[in-house]
């Protein structure tokens, strides 16, 4: 089962309105609706997060615990990137973060293996399944296309129709890619949107389905598990569909989002909501399990890894799951000791879970024992940028975006 389950469209979402926030745009302006906030800012302050060292590793092996490793290689990027888990990748030896032209890294070097302007919409999904990545076009042609993640080779493209504007790609699973559109009115506005299944051998449409009035296509987060195609919206609304049909087999009400990813895990789709973290089934959308953070915290977006559900909370309290049944396997305060910030994306590698924060100041990548979620070092470029880290890893590296650096760093 891949571990990449959740992909975002949109142009902008609330979270990455609060990110744009750590860049200049005052508080008043985004207006008092915007929940969550005060949680992500309480984040900062000083603290004792160790620094980068100057250290080397002699063997391209990460140094040991408390001393950030320095990069292998650092280069300047076309990112441009709004913070979403799926905006940086890490494929066939190659690294690519969203950005026009889009570009490919070589993970072991850096050196750019190929270039594609137009490539893809910044901001939108870089998508993989079946070999291929997936994008938006960048020229806002109104098609979707695959290509060869190691070379950029174009081998599949497709279009929903004239009468629809700007597919995206959500999902994919072996036979179908799935998509969201506007539908277009006749003065060419739009006011509502359609979910559809594109054949990814053929490109041929398989099933499209109007979803109600007032849902929106942008801040969709979207996995595939077996008959179900499961998404959650700005709406609040958690929505399953079958795979063959686009038929809704079961839609509710989240109490409160993150805004983020969430997981898929066998039968059930796990998703945080403020508080809580709850578990539904695929099949029916009845609750399975519950866990409760402490009072006045917040979970942030979980990450599913080999297994395991990794998420931290607004406390700056780091959780090990059990996906299956919501057993706590470990729960570690080491971020909060250290004045850290909070992560909201994980990898793994060897061991050691890397986790990359939205706010910079005390933040960045944070390296964590997988056994225990002891702190071992944070990585930070110091560049003050305001974009948000993101990471990815080619199970040899860890990659590091930071704004427009890209940094690789030993795993």
């Amino acid at each position: 089962m891949s571990e990449r389950l959740g992909t975002t469209v949109g142009r902008s979402s609330r979270r990455r309105i609060l990110r744009l926030a750590g860049g200049g745009i005052t508080m008043a302006a985004l207006g008092a609706g915007l929940t969550g906030c005060e949680d992500e800012l309480a984040t900062g302050g000083e603290g004792s997060t160790p620094p980068p060292r100057s250290a080397s590793p002699e063997d391209g092996q990460a140094p040991e615990d408390g001393r950030a490793p320095e990069p292998l290689w650092t280069k300047s990027t076309s990112a441009q990137t709004y913070g979403d888990n799926d905006e940086l990748v890490a494929v066939d030896g190659v690294v690519i973060a969203s950005g026009d032209p889009l570009a490919a890294f070589d993970g072991a070097t850096g050196e750019e293996r190929w270039s594609l302007p137009d490539g893809a919409v910044p901001g939108a999904p870089l998508l993989l399944g079946n070999g291929t990545l997936y994008l938006e076009s960048g020229a806002f042609d109104g098609s979707v296309a695959g290509y060869v993640p190691g070379s950029g080779k174009e081998t599949w493209r497709s279009r929903l129709g004239k009468e629809y504007r700007q597919p995206r790609p959500v999902a994919v699973d072996a036979r179908q890619v799935y998509v969201i559109a506007e539908i277009l009115e006749a003065d060419g506005s739009s006011h509502t949107n359609v979910i559809a299944a594109l054949n990814s051998g053929t490109g041929k449409v398989a099933w499209k389905e109007q979803r109600d009035l007032g849902t929106q296509q942008n801040g969709v987060h979207a996995a595939v598990q077996g008959r179900y195609l499961v998404y959650t919206d700005f709406k609040n609304n958690l929505t399953v569909r079958d795979t063959a049909t686009g038929k809704q087999v079961w839609t509710q009400k989240t109490t409160k989002t993150s805004y983020g990813p969430f997981v898929v895990h066998q039968d059930l789709v796990i998703v945080p909501q403020g508080q809580r973290l709850q578990a539904f089934a695929l099949s029916d959308g009845a609750e399975k399990w519950s866990v409760r953070a402490e009072e006045f915290t917040t979970f942030r977006e979980p990450t599913l890894l080999k297994d395991v559900l990794y998420i931290a909370d607004s406390g700056r309290t780091l959780w090990a799951v059990e996906p299956g049944t919501g057993r706590k396997i470990w729960r570690s305060t080491a971020l909060k000791d250290a004045g850290g910030q909070v992560p909201r994306q994980f990898v793994e590698v060897g061991g050691t879970l890397y986790g990359a924060t939205d706010l910079d100041q005390q933040g960045g990548v944070h390296a964590f024992d997988g056994k225990t979620g002891a702190l071992r070092w944070t990585f930070n470029d110091r560049s003050g940028d305001h974009h948000a880290w993101l990471v990815a890893t080619d199970g040899k590296r860890v990659f590091a975006l930071h704004g427009k650096k890209l940094h690789a760093l030993p795993a």
